[in-house]
């Protein structure tokens, strides 16, 4: 215990009133971990979306999953309908993010199209709970959304996928691609690439050769 009559003052005064970067410090770890619950939450909720099927789950399901009280949940999501939403655009905005840190090389078109390709294929890896709820569940699923949030949520996703056609017509324009319809080009490469997230997010035994060599 301080002795208050032989105690700097200073010392007192830190002890009885936190310095502001104490305080800081403090407000950014609940603020960190307020972030990562949240993620967390969504990361269960995708995966239970796509194993159990999303009418199948409900938000007190997803609580026990990540072993919160239901209330926990209600404290970032009202429902699921909002949860769903919360998983689409911050996928969107994560992967958009990874291609835009691309462009902002100003490499060579083919260099920065190859690389925009890779970077989607790793987050689709990295994120396979979310990639398999947001890429494929059928249309259906999302009959819940008003039509504000539907339009978007797709306006989000077309614009990254806009940097994927933007890749290929600047490609044909030096040459290094063949010329065509940038949009055909974009879609048949985008299913290339699906395909392979895809099926391996959802193994089902094949025998794959080594994944640095398939990709």
């Amino acid at each position: 215990m301080l002795c208050v009559r032989h105690t700097p003052l200073a010392l007192l005064n830190a002890v009885q009133y936190p310095t502001v970067g104490h305080k800081m410090g403090i407000t950014e770890r609940r603020a960190r971990e307020k972030d990562e619950l949240r993620r967390k939450i969504l990361d269960a909720a995708a995966a239970m979306f796509v194993d159990e099927g999303y009418e199948n789950v409900s938000m007190r399901k997803i609580a026990e999953r990540i072993e919160y009280a239901p209330s926990t949940i209600y404290l970032y999501f009202k429902d699921k309908v909002e949860m769903v939403a919360a998983i689409c655009f911050e996928m969107f905005g994560e992967l958009d993010a990874r291609l835009e840190a691309i462009h902002e090389l100003r490499l060579p078109p083919i260099e920065t199209l190859r690389r925009s390709l890779r970077a989607y294929i790793d987050f689709g890896l990295e994120n396979p709970s979310a990639y398999g709820f947001v890429f494929c569940v059928p249309p259906s699923m999302f009959r819940n959304f008003d039509e504000e949030t539907h339009n978007a949520i797709l306006n989000v996703g077309v614009g990254t996928f806009g940097r994927l056609v933007e890749g290929m017509r600047l490609c044909m324009e030096s040459g290094c691609i063949a010329p065509g319809d940038p949009m055909l080009k974009a879609q048949a490469s985008w299913l290339c690439i699906h395909g392979v997230v895809a099926g391996l997010i959802y193994n089902c035994g094949f025998p794959f050769v080594d994944k640095d060599l398939l990709i």
